[in-house]
């Protein structure tokens, strides 16, 4: 299973260069920025991908309300062109909190709306002319996105219920899931979308599992303070749903947290129920996070 390491876009912009030089370094396989409140986080894959080589660059994940999908396939072209091939492009719905409470906009029938985004936005990213007419979304091209020469870009949408994930494995690369345990991911995330890839006739998808992750000699401690930096997302509904079907109490109990052989069992065990990647979201003491990307470095395989 690969590995990678996922940290927050609202950082000071030479410390993140900084960090993914440290990420490159330790030999991990891809490098994320989540999308929140803080640089466009394609802009910065793109800034990142003249600054780096070797190290996948995705997102983690850009909200699709918002942006338009061709608006959105132009600023994914030039990550791609930028990073020399290695940009991945992640993309999800928000929640209905962002979505009408902060863009103002409609969160009905999301996953109709990301079944029309896509329709869109995926034909684009890989150079072809898009004439699509949706009841939510429409695109019309006069001629295919320029330069001609752009490797296509692949989609990883954040899908955690059924009707994404069928939504996902029909018309994108795979999945990027947050806060999921194993369990989940094993008996729901993984033959959701690959059936759904199977009846459309595409091939095994990608799934990318990510969970905060801390080794640490205090378990006690790195949970506790997991259930700090998290606690939002133990009431947001989509993660909710997939806590309350691990049997989790909260985002602490799905957190891989213990000595270097207990988180590389627990990546072992999500390799086992599924998972194509691993990305990791570093937390604890500065000294815990540095030991928690090297070792994710030692296990990327």
């Amino acid at each position: 299973m690969r590995t990678g390491v996922m940290l927050d876009g609202d950082r000071n912009l030479e410390v993140l260069l900084q960090d993914v030089t440290g990420v490159v370094d330790c030999g991990v396989s891809s490098f994320w920025c989540s999308q929140i409140f803080g640089f466009d986080a394609v802009s910065l894959m793109a800034l990142l991908g003249r600054e780096t080589s070797r190290i996948e660059l995705g997102t983690a994940v850009v909200p699709v309300y918002g942006r338009h999908p061709l608006v959105l396939a132009m600023q994914a072209r030039t990550a791609q062109a930028a990073s020399g091939g290695r940009f991945a492009l992640g993309v999800g719905l928000s929640h209905q909190l962002m979505v009408e409470g902060v863009y103002g906009l409609s969160y009905e029938h999301p996953a109709a709306y990301m079944r029309e985004y896509l329709s869109a936005l995926v034909p684009a990213l890989s150079g072809e002319q898009v004439n699509f007419q949706g009841e939510r979304v429409s695109a019309n091209m006069l001629g295919p996105l320029q330069p001609a020469g752009v490797e296509p870009v692949g989609v990883v949408v954040a899908a955690l219920g059924s009707a994404m994930l069928k939504v996902a494995g029909e018309l994108a690369s795979g999945t990027i899931t947050w806060m999921t345990g194993v369990r989940t991911i094993g008996s729901h995330i993984v033959p959701g979308i690959r059936r759904a890839a199977e009846d459309a006739g595409r091939g095994e998808p990608r799934i990318v599992a990510g969970l905060p992750v801390c080794v640490t000699q205090d378990v006690a401690s790195a949970r506790e303070k997991a259930s700090r930096i998290y606690a939002i997302y133990g009431s947001l509904p989509s993660y909710r749903a997939m806590l309350d079907r691990e049997g989790a109490g909260g985002p602490a109990d799905v957190a891989v947290a213990g000595s270097e052989e207990e988180v590389e069992a627990a990546l072992l065990a999500l390799a086992d129920a599924g998972a194509t990647d691993f990305m990791g979201a570093p937390f604890g003491t500065k000294e815990e996070r540095a030991r928690t990307i090297e070792t994710l470095g030692r296990l990327n395989g």
